[in-house]
């Protein structure tokens, strides 16, 4: 799976997610910094990733569009570092690696994660 870390998430991400057997880009390093949400959600879509992010804007863009792809991975915690999540982050995305693949919003919080399936209804 190919997964692409949203500017409000730390490239150290990168080497966890590679260390797991992901393909991993930080948005820094392939788009303009100051790209909007939208822009980096069609190249998401046309390039195959999936959109790693702790900002909520991806999850309703995914809702007002009703769009069924990318899929979007929502980090719902106060401390988004790697060294503080990567063990529940992973074990999550490998419990929701065929949804993910398939489209879907997964959202990710200490206490518990829940995947949608796209499109979102409304």
């Amino acid at each position: 799976m190919k997964i692409l870390l949203d500017m409000n998430l730390s490239p150290l991400w990168v080497g966890v997610l590679q260390d797991n057997g992901f393909e991993a880009v930080h948005w820094s390093t392939i788009g303009d910094p100051r790209a909007t949400d939208r822009a980096i959600m069609t190249w998401a879509q046309v390039q195959e990733y999936v959109v790693f992010t702790h900002d909520l804007d991806f999850g309703a863009l995914l809702a007002a569009t009703g769009a069924a792809e990318p899929s979007v991975i929502q980090l719902r915690t106060q401390d988004t570092l790697p060294e503080n999540i990567s063990g529940l982050l992973i074990s999550v995305l490998q419990q929701f690696m065929a949804e993910l693949e398939t489209g879907a919003l997964l959202i990710v919080d200490e206490s518990r994660s829940r995947v949608r399936i796209l499109p979102l209804k409304r």
